[in-house]
């Protein structure tokens, strides 16, 4: 028996109004590879796609219209009532021949209605509607037009009501066919001694093999459709050295992977191949004369935005730490409008069909088709500095969007790269899926780092965005807080599928309450505070600024006890009793989130965090020590966060704990902190987009004369910084129109600085401790500022 219909939103008075700018403008078009101004002008041309002109340029049925009750932004969506034969379209012509994805974000009453393309009355794609309340960006992909084509976009009505909003068009990437080889390779070449087989796939049931032998190759040739840049990558397993894997275009090698030995399969990355419209990419596999074997599979093209930072040190080591990251990182971004697998796990490698991916890249277990919550909150700003902003907005506001009253607020663990399907293996039913408290305040802090590197107003503005800051920050809180009734959010002590109080899965402490989830819960009360702020509302930034302060003391004066190191409370059960020693998360988040308070106590416990994880009670998994250097960091202690970041780095090529994962490095979270931890690590990069701010402070750790990074985009500005050792950072202002605040702090207690050899009295802050002078310093673009101590 099926739920009945759930009812639809009340609905404003259907009027057209003439509204002043859409979001529209600001979030789409949502893709990958970003076209130039001429590649641009020559897409087909929608009108009124946020329908903020009304009904302007679109088509209209009876019992559709335009409404201002429910919108994903701006103030304006589209709807169409329930009941077959209700229709919503708008017509383009194509001005040139390409091939397009067509995407909107749709919210649904019910099933059975569709998002559909026509060329020239004819289907050229559509998809399904699921029943899901809460908007996700669906895509009808890589549409074929000839010049002068007429293409229609269309809803059409199912059994429940339908929301839209958001429409947009953009040229396809270079999607490859069957990169599985599930489809038995067909749109592969195959030179004598190579094949398909199914003896070891990396997933699914097939995979491309090479004999050993010169000469030997397997290739496709896919065409840019647009402009872009992108990087090609495969899991590959070798018999032995001097195989390689090579992409070219045009027939000129852009980039080649010399392949070694290593039997086990391993993720290799081609990177930045820059294209234009019409180039031929030829992806190609090679065997050599003596060097075994090579075994192929997955094989991912992955768009990335035309430029990329690059990192230079008199430390050699930190700049090949960050290129091997940034390559890494880079290649695990999905592409938008490709079809690829759903729910697959190490249970169902090959999945449980397929669906067309959205802007996300991988954040969890590459043996699974998912972006997991957890590992999403460690990645957002690694992937922020890496330009990766528009997957992290689809990808937040997807969790967002699944933390229903049905499920007390809670997001789901872990989503398809559709963007909306949970995937199977954590997720049962609205009672029974993963979830662990930390994630949900996670997700709202990152929402915040998200806003102020990116400047996009939509994480101020979307009505789901914003519902689910409040609703995790108070209606979660009030639901979860019967065991230990004092604000804050618990967990059930049941185990992960009924809501764990903390990360840590590997014990059975039995948390109600533990140090990963209280940090975290202070963290998202300090962002919605500044979200607040952004929104223009003092009076709630305040209210929440206040009870982080005082959710801050309450920590230090009784949760955590009176003990220091393995005395210090880390978690309570949920008999009441308090938990000490050795908990991982729920040990290094306290410091890490800042919920600690500076002084002799929190160093002390920063030295217990560092003996402990590398005693016998250290992590046996990679990815917990990416956690190490940002609690480090926190408190100015940078050699020991940089000892942790070479750690990890230094262990990319062994082979992870669970082997189905591959070698650690190939665990997404590895690239994409490393990548994080350096940008605000080590160069102390700290940005406020929407303030037109920027923030530094040298943590280069001893021995590091200079550290420079070139290529940062912070909101809609470009970026160089350097610094040499704790004395001097230099910053430019290189690309963009807005004039940047530069906070440029130093180290110690200097009366005076000097900005551009000019002395200047300086102020002084503490901050977790450390004190800085500071100085102020607007810095317009294609200016540069140095400040220095004299």
């Amino acid at each position: 028996m099926r739920p009945a219909h759930s009812a639809r939103p009340a609905r404003s008075t259907r009027t057209s109004l003439l509204a002043a700018l859409s979001l529209a403008a600001v979030l789409a078009p949502l893709t990958a590879a970003v076209p130039n101004a001429d590649a641009s002008a020559a897409l087909p041309r929608l009108t009124n796609q946020g329908f903020e002109q009304g009904t302007a340029a679109w088509h209209f049925t009876p019992g559709t219209g335009v409404a201002g009750n429910n919108p994903h932004s701006g103030s304006k969506l589209v709807y169409l009532d329930g009941g077959t034969g209700k229709k919503v379209w708008q017509t383009v012509s194509a001005r040139k021949g390409g091939t397009y994805d067509v995407s909107a974000w749709i919210a649904t009453g019910w099933t059975g209605g569709k998002f559909t393309v026509r060329v020239n009355g004819t289907v050229a794609g559509s998809v399904g509607l699921p029943y899901r309340a809460a908007y996700a960006r669906y895509t009808v992909p890589r549409i074929a037009a000839k010049s002068g084509d007429r293409i229609e976009i269309a809803f059409e009505s199912g059994d429940g009501w339908i929301n839209a909003d958001d429409v947009s068009l953009a040229r396809s990437g270079p999607a490859v066919t069957d990169p599985g080889f599930e489809q038995g390779g067909g749109a592969w070449q195959f030179t004598d001694g190579t094949g398909v087989a199914t003896n070891n796939p990396h997933s699914g049931g097939t995979l491309a093999y090479l004999d050993d032998g010169a000469g030997r190759t397997v290739s496709q040739t896919v065409t840019a459709n647009g402009p872009g840049t992108y990087a090609f990558s495969a899991w590959i397993a070798t018999g032995g050295p001097g195989g390689a894997f090579t992409v070219r275009v045009n027939g000129a090698v852009a980039g080649t992977v010399a392949l070694p030995a290593a039997p086990g399969y391993a993720r290799y990355t081609v990177p930045r191949v820059a294209v234009r419209a019409g180039d031929r990419i030829e992806i190609a596999f090679a065997s050599a004369d003596g060097a075994g074997w090579v075994n192929v599979d997955d094989v991912m093209v992955s768009p990335l935005p035309a430029d990329r930072p690059t990192v230079t040190s008199s430390d050699p080591k930190i700049a090949e730490l960050f290129a091997w990251a940034a390559d890494k990182a880079d290649s695990w971004v999905q592409l938008p409008g490709a079809t690829g697998p759903v729910n697959a796990d190490e249970r169902q490698t090959g999945g449980t069909g397929t669906s067309t991916y959205e802007a996300s890249y991988w954040a969890g277990y590459a043996h699974r088709s998912a972006f997991y919550g957890r590992d999403t909150a460690h990645q957002v700003d690694g992937a922020a500095a890496l330009g990766l902003d528009t997957e992290n907005r689809n990808m937040l506001g997807a969790f967002a969007a699944t933390a229903t009253e049905e499920q007390q607020y809670y997001p789901v663990w872990a989503l398809n790269f559709d963007d909306r399907t949970n995937l199977s293996i954590d997720y049962y039913g609205p009672n029974s899926f993963v979830r662990e408290v930390p994630s949900t305040f996670e997700l709202v802090e990152k929402a915040d780092r998200a806003y102020r590197w990116s400047g996009d107003p939509s994480y101020v503005t979307d009505p789901a965005l914003w519902a689910y800051y409040r609703h995790a920050t108070e209606d979660f809180v009030t639901l979860h807080d019967s065991a230990k009734p004092n604000g804050v959010a618990e967990g059930t002590g049941k185990g992960i599928f009924s809501g764990a109080a903390s990360y840590d899965e590997s014990g059975d402490d039995r948390f109600a309450e533990s140090g990963d989830s209280i940090g975290s819960q202070y963290q998202a009360l300090l962002a919605v505070a500044d979200l607040a702020t952004g929104r223009g509302d003092a009076a709630l930034a305040a209210q929440y600024a206040q009870r982080a302060a005082d959710l801050k003391n309450y920590f230090n004066t009784t949760w955590s006890g009176t003990g220091s190191g393995a005395d210090m409370v880390r978690g309570y059960r949920t008999d009441g009793t308090p938990v000490t020693g050795w908990g991982r998360e729920n040990s290094w988040f306290m410091p890490m989130k800042k919920i600690t308070e500076a002084g002799p106590r929190n160093d002390a416990y920063l030295d217990y965090i560092d003996q402990q994880s590398q005693g016998d009670g250290r992590p046996a998994n990679i990815e917990a020590y990416t956690y190490l250097p940002d609690a480090f960091f926190a408190y100015d202690r940078n050699d020991t966060a940089w000892k942790w970041m070479q750690y990890v780095y230094d262990r990319r090529d062994e082979r992870h704990v669970v082997s189905k994962q591959g070698p650690n490095g190939d665990y997404p979270e590895v690239s994409f902190t490393l990548v994080g931890q350096t940008v605000e690590g080590l160069l102390g990069v700290d940005p406020n987009a929407p303030a037109r701010t920027l923030t530094t402070a040298s943590h280069l750790p001893t021995g590091t004369d200079w550290l420079q990074i070139d290529d940062l985009v912070v909101g809609g500005n470009t970026f160089a910084l350097r610094h040499d050792g704790a004395s001097g950072s230099t910053l430019t202002n290189r690309t963009g129109t807005d004039t940047y605040r530069w906070e440029a702090r130093i180290p110690g207690t200097h009366p005076v600085l000097t900005v551009d050899g000019t002395p200047r009295a300086a102020a002084t802050r503490t901050v977790d401790g450390t004190v800085y002078s500071y100085v102020t310093v607007p810095v317009a673009p294609g200016a540069t500022a140095t400040v220095r101590v004299p």
